[in-house]
């Protein structure tokens, strides 16, 4: 990693960001702006516009003009697999430039920034752009005299919100396969992780997307991204977020013209380590990591640890010795492993569940407070926190900081009651040397991912989405065409 370059990088001015619709930098139609914080010092570090419905609408009146006129939706998938690969390179050639600007945005570690964020994105658009013109049609087994063909077809017009935590690898989740099947996309940046979209926005251009194939709009989600979801002219919906946000969407959908609504709600995952995990050590490590690694800002996150009884104490004394030697600070040290918290609000959010915590008893093992404060930054200690109950808060609700609850379990069947005893069901591990146990919790969890003597670290041939109030849709692999993608039936007499 060039050290020099992030230094350089670190203090460069950042120009005022304007939304890109119909392939121009526009101002919100009102001219409104609003201040972009950097977690790292609270200091201020560029503006945006702050979008308005008719920004959005504008935005709209772009992507269905372009899906029109086929300028990209007809493109033989051959020459829109070309535009994407030039794409995808002109994203890694400025990696580290991206990278820098994303961490100053929203506090990841540079390490994780670089690897999960641009190159991420990158090679998930390489992914879906070489995955295109390998998708065929379907000849259905009729009887004579009559052919049935199916066709896939682009959707239309996608409208995309995705989250502040990792802007770029979400959003090239929903980009990658809606501009590979020919859809057009109107997309809607969280408020506090905008530059970054629209730097690859514009590199899009650069690499030949026609203007109005990828719109993005920054601004409040209450005006933006609600005009998004009732809009009659945006035929899919993605989102990832809260669950209290994806219930307003479906609900705008209804009262509009229906459109299909795909959501990715977050977790409340389980980490469950039994006591014939093959290497403690290991197990110890990975949950750390699975946890504290972007300041616990990971939809997948391992926030509950689930340790068998037996070896409760030794692991949770393990865990704690291990968290302490974690440095959490400027995440443009590459020495850093837990950055900074988004934002003030999520800090302040992140606290009162251990302040909430502490009233009710529990035993804060380490951390549990802020620090760093004289930076100005939102800086939070890894926290560890056992004796949690099934109905507390803790337990049930997504933090989404770096605080970690845990329970101790007796048997398998007490595992499971406890994993599954969540709204939720994202992602879950289990620790165990018993291949048996492994394909039976695999099997009773309910979750979307389970890891086994693993936390994290999937790919892209591989699905990743919820059950039960985590969502429905896939993102990766694959799978995740089958939103962006209608099916026609031909039936032809001969």
């Amino acid at each position: 990693m060039d050290q020099s370059r992030i230094a350089e990088l670190r203090d460069a001015p950042v120009p005022p960001a304007r939304h890109l619709i119909g392939g121009a930098a526009v101002a919100a139609s009102d001219g409104r702006e609003m201040e972009v914080c950097s977690p790292l010092n609270g200091a201020v570090l560029t503006t945006m516009a702050k979008g308005t419905r008719a920004d959005a609408d504008q935005a709209i009146a772009a992507a269905r003009r372009a899906f029109d006129s086929g300028v990209w939706a007809n493109l033989a998938p051959a020459a829109r697999k070309a535009v994407l690969l030039k794409w995808a390179a002109l994203i890694e050639e400025h990696a580290l430039e991206i990278a820098v600007l994303g961490v100053r945005e929203n506090g990841t570690e540079i390490g994780m920034a670089l690897k999960a964020e641009p190159l991420s994105a990158a090679g998930t658009i390489r992914y879906y752009a070489e995955s295109i013109d390998k998708l065929y049609g379907e000849i259905a087994p009729t009887a004579p005299g009559t052919l049935g063909l199916v066709h896939r077809e682009p959707a239309g017009v996608v409208g995309a919100i995705v989250p502040w935590n990792f802007p770029l690898m979400i959003g090239a989740w929903k980009l990658g396969p809606a501009l590979a099947a020919g859809c057009s996309v109107v997309l809607k940046p969280a408020e506090t992780a905008s530059l970054t979209l629209l730097r690859i926005a514009e590199l899009a251009l650069d690499a030949g997307v026609p203007p109005g194939v990828l719109n993005v709009v920054t601004g409040p989600g209450a005006e933006v991204g609600a005009a998004i979801a009732e809009s009659m002219d945006v035929d899919v919906l993605v989102f990832t977020g809260s669950g209290p946000t994806g219930r307003r969407l479906l609900e705008a959908s209804a009262r509009s013209n229906l459109k299909r609504v795909y959501l990715e709600l977050g977790g409340k995952s389980p980490n469950i380590v039994f006591a014939d995990a093959p290497d403690l050590d290991e197990a110890v490590k990975v949950t750390a990591n699975g946890i504290f690694r972007n300041a616990g800002q990971v939809c997948i996150a391992g926030s509950r640890l689930l340790v068998e009884r037996s070896i409760h104490d030794e692991f949770v004394e393990k865990l704690a010795a291990f968290t302490q030697t974690m440095k959490v600070g400027d995440p443009l040290d590459p020495d850093t492993t837990c950055g900074a918290v988004n934002s003030q609000a999520q800090l302040d959010r992140n606290l009162a569940f251990v302040e909430e915590a502490r009233a009710q008893g529990r035993t804060i093992v380490t951390g549990g407070g802020r620090i760093l404060q004289d930076t100005g930054g939102y800086y939070m200690a890894p926290t560890v926190i056992t004796g949690v109950q099934s109905d507390d808060r803790l337990a049930r609700e997504e933090v989404f900081g770096p605080v970690l609850a845990v329970q101790a379990f007796d048997t398998e069947d007490d595992a499971v009651n406890l994993a599954n005893g969540t709204d939720y069901g994202l992602a879950a591990a289990v620790w165990t040397a018993n291949l048996g146990r492994a394909h039976r919790m695999v099997r009773r969890i309910r979750a979307g991912l389970v890891h086994v003597n693993t936390y994290g670290g999937s790919d892209l041939s591989v699905p990743l989405g919820g059950v039960k109030q985590s969502g429905n849709g896939h993102d990766k692999s694959p799978h995740a065409f089958d939103k962006y993608l209608d099916l026609k039936t031909a039936w032809i007499k001969l």
